[in-house]
């Protein structure tokens, strides 16, 4: 990938996109030695609501917290596609659920659609699809290998949550591998 990465996740609260963010950050400074920084916006309701978290990841440090262009984009939610896409870059990354962004308002030609929430309730937890998210960009954009992930999974969550975020961290993995979704710069 191309440095510096900034990225946007955003969905609606109760899907574990801060959770989601703060990992991939924490994987990439403390594995990956990049400079990372992370901020977050609710709506005004808390579950339910809009939810959206900002990651800047580079090799050197940042100098501020806000991007106005995203060069990566993943989407879990269409209102909260809707207020994102305009951020996303022409030749950005977008990721979306296809289960829950059902009207593509502007198209992007880099789009990978994973169905996270589908593969997290096959595994046993809809709740988890932020995870497989993790390990589907993981795989497909390289931005953290597979084993760091995980380990900094293990450490982030409750002991009684690990295994079915470890499935989950994997379920994405083998995704974007059996469906040959990749993108390297």
């Amino acid at each position: 990938m191309k440095y510096p990465l900034r990225i946007s996740l955003c969905g609606f609260g109760g899907q574990g996109i801060v959770l989601s963010a703060v990992i991939l950050g924490t994987a990439a400074v403390t594995k990956g030695n990049k400079y990372v920084v992370q901020t977050q916006s609710y709506g005004s309701e808390a579950r339910g609501g809009q939810c959206q978290s900002e990651l800047i990841i580079d090799e050197k440090p940042i100098n501020s917290p806000i991007a106005e262009k995203k060069n990566v984009l993943i989407a879990l939610f269409q209102d909260a596609y809707e207020k994102y896409i305009p951020a996303l870059e022409e030749d950005g990354i977008l990721v979306i659920d296809p289960d829950l962004v059902t009207n593509i308002v502007r198209p992007v030609e880099t789009t990978f659609e994973l169905p996270a929430t589908q593969i997290a309730v096959d595994i046993g937890n809809r709740m988890t699809a932020n995870m497989v998210v993790l390990g589907f960009l993981s795989e497909c954009l390289g931005i953290i290998n597979k084993d760091d992930l995980l380990e900094v999974v293990k450490d982030n969550v409750a002991d009684r949550f690990k295994e079915i975020n470890t499935k989950a961290v994997e379920a994405g993995i083998e995704y974007a591998k059996e469906h040959n979704m990749y993108h390297r710069s």
